[in-house]
């Protein structure tokens, strides 16, 4: 009988890849463009000067993969901690069961829809997945979600769990549907804006041709995991992380039938507190500028969001303080939202929203302090490992760098594409931008890094600067949800508990179907006369 081959570690496949580019380290020269700093859209950015490309001494990588480590430990902190405080804050979100009691209700809400005549011919899960997906993916379209789906991972699982699924659809609930919006990007200012901004065209120019492009992409993509989750559903044991989702199964086996519903007055206190700091938010910002895109909309934000917190937490804290619970953690959402749309909310002050969640939910469910501090310590510890995995990853970046062949690889990508025509040479920049987004997740960076050659080169082949900026947002985009240099998919899986050879195996076809459909929506933009090309 054969021997079962047993699959690497998901650290194992990481430290070989952070071996093999020390390996090339050795064998490409090193190089570098000489780099100035002008503004894009009122912020300063770093970009390559032109024909400045020069081969420098080489750097080779040997002992340092292991200082690598710490290095990229250090870059990726930000991510690292961010999934520590969602942990810990979640764990004591978790204890109460009020997550449980809320798929639960909704579990038991889409049971009663099943028999309209209307949904049933669809399916109420597919239409249930298909409304998530498109609400994350025009969040990954419009102001570029990324780092944020960290936090919504640990929500939809135990949801695609509780309904059937396994946690694959669960992750393409959120992180998949935001990552095809992003890749879409009808607004994103962290790619459309920036990579036009420096090509020297109208900002968010070529909309329209763009909106078809996130349809047909989000048709495909919402197609391929809704088929997939018909197959799950039909068989559980047929998922390829059968055996790694038993611990949410597991998890989830809460009776929520013997849970007691009660509303302490700590609940109470909780709801006079938070009351409190959102009638301060409404005096001192009665109005919030939300940025969408190039538009600016002017909305008295935190009002509405004060009235509406104040009517639904008496409605929920009559039912029980688990509703209650469910009413903040609706409200963190809100106002994760609004930050990032008004006030440019990064990663500390997501994780310092949750954190406020996360306290908020043990006060409200009268634990000691002993209790809530012990349970966001066995959320930090739950987590640790998707923590250690992201930090690791970071040490693929630093040995590329501090071994400097990125720049190498970048010049030489950019010469080999100098005898092709327009369809040939817009493919090529496409596939460059895709194979350069698994050294370089971040969106902005690569802009930062190629734009400013790609645009120049595209005027002397008279492909239009607007095409370029496409093969950008379309090669910077799919990828995210492969490359194992992206510390938000590492992040991902680790919170999901999918092991990364198992995520590569599941979505490999898919980025494949991807890649060649950004392909053949890269042609009409130099084959037709597109608006804004």
């Amino acid at each position: 009988m054969k021997k079962k081959r047993n699959i690497p570690h998901t650290y194992v496949i990481v430290f070989t890849i952070i071996v093999i580019s020390a390996i090339l380290t050795w064998i490409i020269p090193g190089g570098s463009f000489d780099r100035e700093k002008i503004s894009v859209g009122g912020t300063e950015r770093e970009v390559i000067v032109n024909n400045s490309f020069h081969y420098t001494e080489n750097n080779p990588q040997t002992i340092e993969i292991l200082s690598a480590f710490f290095d990229g430990f250090v870059n990726t902190s930000n991510i690292i901690v961010f999934i520590l405080i969602i942990g810990g804050a979640f764990w004591i979100m978790n204890e109460s069961k009020s997550i449980d009691v809320g798929i639960y209700s909704f579990l038991s809400f889409s049971k009663k829809l099943e028999n309209n005549k209307l949904i049933k011919p669809i399916g109420v899960d597919n239409i249930i997945i298909t409304l998530i997906m498109l609400m994350f993916s025009l969040f990954g379209a419009i102001f570029g979600m990324s780092e944020e789906t960290i936090a919504f991972v640990i929500i939809f699982i135990p949801l695609s769990i509780s309904m059937g699924y396994d946690s694959i659809v669960g992750v393409s609930m959120c992180f998949v549907a935001a990552g095809l919006g992003f890749a879409g990007a009808l607004l994103n200012p962290f790619t459309i804006g920036i990579a036009q901004g420096l090509s020297d065209i109208p900002l968010f120019s070529g909309i329209e041709y763009r909106v078809f492009c996130w349809l047909v992409i989000n048709i495909v993509g919402f197609s391929y995991i809704l088929n997939y989750a018909r197959k799950v559903k039909k068989n559980p044991e047929t998922s390829i992380v059968y055996t790694d989702d038993a611990y949410w199964r597991e998890k989830g086996n809460s009776d929520i039938e013997t849970t007691k519903f009660h509303t302490p007055k700590s609940a109470w206190f909780s709801f006079a507190f938070i009351t409190v700091i959102f009638l301060i938010y409404s005096y001192l910002f009665p109005f919030s500028e939300l940025k969408i895109g190039k538009s600016v909309s002017i909305f008295p934000v935190f009002p509405i969001l004060t009235g509406l917190f104040i009517l639904l937490s008496i409605v929920s804290l009559r039912k029980s303080v688990h509703f209650f619970i469910l009413n903040i953690l609706l409200f963190t959402i809100f106002l994760l939202l609004v930050g990032v749309m008004a006030y440019d909310w990064y990663v500390k002050e997501i994780a310092s929203l949750f954190l406020a969640m996360g306290l908020l939910s043990g006060i409200s469910m009268n634990y000691s302090a002993n209790k809530i501090t012990t349970d966001f310590i066995t959320g930090a510890k739950d987590i640790m490992s998707a923590g250690l995995v992201v930090g690791l990853a970071g040490g693929i970046i630093v040995v590329l760098q501090d071994g400097q062949i990125i720049d190498t690889l970048l010049y030489y990508m950019s010469q080999s594409m100098s005898d092709f025509g327009k369809i040939a040479s817009v493919s090529m920049m496409y596939l460059f931008q895709t194979l350069l987004n698994l050294a370089i997740p971040s969106g902005s960076a690569k802009a930062a890094l190629t734009i400013p050659i790609m645009s120049q080169f595209s005027d002397l082949i008279g492909v239009s600067r607007q095409a370029t900026v496409m093969a950008f947002q379309l090669g910077d985009g799919f990828t995210n949800m492969i490359t194992p240099t992206s510390g938000v998919l590492i992040g991902v899986l680790g919170v999901a508990r999918i092991p990364y050879e198992k995520w590569v195996k599941w979505v490999a076809p898919f980025m494949a179907i991807l890649i060649i459909l950004g392909l053949l929506l890269l042609i009409p933009t130099v084959t037709m006369d597109l608006k804004g090309f």
